[in-house]
């Protein structure tokens, strides 16, 4: 479903973690291989796509010096997860050699009151694209199957795959075809344009006894685990190698990969789990095993969530 197939382990030989987290987005596999309308890397049609060593070049690059990639994401106080993800996406696009950004984010309104945004528009040698692009993070259920994309829940228990995917088909991509964005597509002198999403993220799959993925996922999506805080001590009853200890949101794309120095002692978790309220919000961690380069890598993640979940939003 990616053009990058020879590049998967790439972000996780990156050190600069925007740049980690930028080769995550651009290399990482799509939650869906089926949905209700199409879906397009954003880079199929580029030079990158058939020449995968630059692009591989141009991160390792990247990663020696992040000073351009810094200096993009500090021109917007970024702080929730998928606009990050576009910032990163929107920087790339730039940089493609044979990709123009005519526009991103773009408002469409009617009368004064704004319909939605345009995500990206992109020209590439197939024609112009119109993009909408998300990053999440999905549940499976504990009693049912997990076919059902009703079933699968963000970790604030509110968003659910179904709602997602039925607000970009029937409204988002949509957006590019009616009347009103059609003015404003003429003043970018743009005639016709292909609507197309691209949908990232993870599946999480409850611990005890997990559950289908949901119709339609792509067999090589990226995946973690779940589990409510009561069933922690059982969990742990259970060791793997490595440490355990929470990510920041902002950090909740690439797998992680932590100095020594960063990294969380056992009594220094267990103080952390000790502090966290009993109905604090999800947590993301992250087990973390010693790399032969003596850093700290992800070999897991997983979902705590209070016990009341997904009853009570978190």
């Amino acid at each position: 479903m990616t053009p990058f197939d020879t590049l998967t382990d790439l972000p996780t030989q990156l050190h600069q973690p925007p740049v980690r987290d930028l080769a995550w987005a651009l290399l990482s596999p799509p939650l869906l291989d089926s949905t209700p309308l199409a879906q397009r890397h954003p880079l199929s049609a580029s030079r990158w796509s058939r020449q995968p060593g630059l692009l591989a070049d141009w991160l390792r690059g990247l990663d020696a010096d992040s000073t351009a990639l810094q200096h993009w994401l500090a021109q917007s106080s970024v702080r929730r997860l998928g606009l990050y993800y576009e910032r990163l996406w929107q920087f790339a696009l730039n940089a493609a050699p044979d990709v123009d950004v005519l526009a991103a984010n773009l408002p469409i309104r009617q009368q004064g009151h704004t319909l939605g945004e345009l995500d990206l528009l992109l020209r590439d040698e197939q024609g112009v694209h119109h993009l909408e692009l998300a990053i999440k993070l999905y549940l499976g259920p504990a009693q049912a199957g997990g076919e059902d994309h009703a079933h699968w829940l963000g970790p604030g228990s509110h968003d659910r795959l179904d709602l997602k995917l039925a607000h970009l088909c029937q409204h988002q991509l949509p957006l590019s075809a009616g009347s009103q964005a059609l003015s404003v597509l003429a003043e970018l002198d743009i005639q016709q344009t292909q609507a197309a999403l691209w949908l990232a993220g993870y599946l999480f799959y409850p611990w005890r006894h997990g559950c289908n993925p949901p119709q339609g996922a792509n067999p090589q999506h990226l995946r973690g685990r779940w589990l409510h805080r009561r069933d922690w001590a059982e969990f742990v009853s259970h060791p793997a190698a490595g440490y355990w200890q929470p990510l920041a949101r902002q950090a909740w794309l690439a797998p992680a990969r932590l100095a020594s120095t960063e990294l969380y002692t056992p009594a220094q978790f267990e103080q952390w789990l000790a502090a966290l309220p009993a109905q604090a919000n999800a947590q993301l961690l992250v087990r973390l095993v010693e790399s032969p380069a003596g850093d700290w890598v992800e070999a897991e993640r997983l979902f705590l969530l209070n016990d009341l979940w997904p009853d009570q939003a978190s």
